[in-house]
């Protein structure tokens, strides 16, 4: 899982990492939840505000050749994933505990549990939690480099390779190099 190496870049380490996955695993004990035997994933997309801005995934499965992924994604009371959009990797979410505030196509609302949301490849989204929140992921497979964030400070995707992102009437596209 080359992807994952790459992943773990963008995450905490240490006491912050153990702090958030002592926090993260009294909540999944209370909700009666056990999740998979793999490394979790602390993420806090190299902005050193994991409280705000980050994510804490476990990757079941990142299949390249079978062109499947599957991931539960947790995120805490107020924690948010970025706004980003894929160039390739077709996501569908569903909601297994908690709530999420989703911002997807120009529309802002609540998911609860069992709510299930397709985003369509070059869809800019972003989702935070409602106290804490479990969501179920399928999608393509995870490329590291296919996330394209809207702040720039992220170091990934098209920020990663010096491209950049630009906004345009709400939505998140490539920035063009003159």
């Amino acid at each position: 899982m080359d992807e994952l190496k790459k992943a773990n870049d963008l995450c905490l380490r240490g006491a912050a990492k153990a702090k958030a996955l002592a926090a993260f695993r009294k909540i999944m004990r209370s909700w009666g939840l056990a999740m998979p035997d793999v490394k979790p994933l602390v993420a806090d997309f190299g902005l050193g505000d994991f409280q705000n801005t980050g994510l804490i995934e476990y990757w079941i499965a990142n299949e390249m050749t079978a062109g499947y992924c599957g991931k539960f994604l947790f995120l805490f009371d107020g924690q948010t994933c970025p706004r980003h959009f894929h160039k390739t990797k077709l996501e569908t979410f569903f909601i297994v505990r908690g709530k999420v505030r989703m911002d997807y196509r120009g529309k802002v609302w609540t998911m609860k549990p069992g709510d299930v949301l397709r985003v369509e490849c070059g869809k800019a989204h972003n989702f935070t939690g409602i106290g804490p929140a479990l969501i179920l992921e399928v999608s393509r497979p995870c490329i590291v480099a296919d996330n394209y964030f809207a702040d720039r400070r992220i170091p990934v995707g098209g920020n990663y390779r010096g491209g950049g992102l630009s906004h345009t009437r709400g939505r998140i596209s490539p920035r063009r190099r003159v």
